[in-house]
């Protein structure tokens, strides 16, 4: 299957053209001349997934904006719609479900922490199913999914790290697996070290190519 409706920004940020519609997963370092977005779907509240200033710059007063409950009060525009995990959605644009995303690591249980309600998504766009994962570890419910495109972190510190990655994408049921949220993290060198490998232990893996250049934090 081809995705040629989906690209790649940067880290977790993505969009997609779903029935004519621009829809935006975690929008993050947006370039200037993006399109403008009719949703949003925003994984967790964290800077680089909820970032005021990118938002601002795709979204209108009739954006339909997606984001977990715990900061519908925080987006001051756009049509705002609370989410928690393990729902389905949808509206006159896209049809949704809610997966939890959430830290099961020693060292990480601060940093994404299950009770915080925080979610990845997979988006039925009619022609395939794409699950954007959000910040997590492995978590239990990955083992239900069924899709065809599975978009999985692989940082460490806040999420899977690249050998966990690997480990949960041979676990789910996706046509195709493709890590993002890592560069960032990182850095160029090892990045490119996970990749390669990603791509030699994962027979489905797909290395998609951004579209805004890499930045670490």
């Amino acid at each position: 299957m081809e995705f040629d409706f989906l690209k790649w920004i940067g880290h977790a940020s993505f969009v997609l053209d779903v029935n004519g519609k621009t829809v935006y997963i975690d929008p993050f370092k947006i370039p200037e001349d993006s399109r403008k977005a009719d949703a949003i779907l925003i994984t967790h509240p964290h800077f680089d997934h909820m970032n005021m200033e990118d938002i601002s710059k795709i979204a209108g007063n009739e954006t339909q904006i997606f984001v977990t409950k715990d900061s519908v009060d925080k987006i001051p525009i756009g049509k705002v719609v609370g989410v928690e995990p393990n729902k389905e959605y949808s509206s006159n644009i896209l049809k949704f479900s809610t997966i939890p995303a959430y830290n099961t690591a020693a060292d990480r249980l601060d940093k994404h922490p299950k009770a915080n309600g925080w979610v990845g998504y997979i988006l039925d766009t009619g022609n395939a199913k794409i699950y954007h994962a959000g910040d997590t570890d492995f978590v239990p419910e990955m083992e239900k999914i069924k899709v065809d495109l599975a978009l999985l972190p692989m940082s460490g510190t806040y999420t899977m790290d690249p050998e966990e990655a690997i480990s949960a994408a041979l676990r789910i049921d996706a046509e195709k697996v493709a890590p993002m949220h890592y560069k960032a993290v990182l850095g160029l060198e090892k990045s490119k070290e996970a990749e390669d490998n990603f791509r030699r232990r994962i027979s489905n893996s797909m290395i998609m190519k951004e579209i805004q250049e890499p930045f670490i934090f």
